[in-house]
């Protein structure tokens, strides 16, 4: 059962999220209180026109684990953004607004698409990803997923 406080669930440091209008499910995501936007590895980044409006089109491997599965996504370009990295440098990234699902909850989301190769998850939900429903522990992970 989540855990409730003043109408806010708790997550811990690191949880599982599903991104289902991406076609992207069970992907872990490391929470980060310290960052003010979420980001989203993807690889071959491409923009296009469809019906007149910007769209990217890019692919994931969501399993870390099993780098041989490709998922292929399409969205909508919502923004584009200067974004400062951890490592202090700037630089302009697409953002896509899509559907976030954590544990029993689902709630709309802004990504900001770029090259996370270098960290571990695949996945960063910042603060304005969290939005005001969302309290964490950073003492625990994985809190909804091991929810029964």
């Amino acid at each position: 059962m989540t855990q409730v406080l003043e109408g806010k669930f708790i997550i811990g440091a690191l949880e599982v999220c599903n991104l289902p209008e991406l076609s992207i499910y069970d992907l872990q995501v490391r929470i980060d209180t310290g960052a003010k936007t979420s980001s989203l590895h993807v690889d071959n980044l491409r923009r296009f026109t469809k019906s007149g409006r910007p769209w990217v089109r890019f692919d994931i491997h969501p399993d870390m684990y099993n780098v041989e599965t490709v998922v292929e996504c399409e969205a909508k370009i919502s923004d584009i953004r200067n974004i400062k990295s951890s490592n202090g440098v700037a630089e302009e990234r697409y953002v896509i607004r899509t559907l976030m699902e954590m544990g029993q909850h689902s709630w709309p989301i802004e990504l900001t698409l770029t090259n996370r190769s270098d960290m571990t998850f695949l996945m960063l939900l910042g603060r304005e990803g969290m939005g005001k429903q969302v309290l964490v522990d950073p003492s625990e992970t994985f809190v909804l997923t091991t929810e029964t």
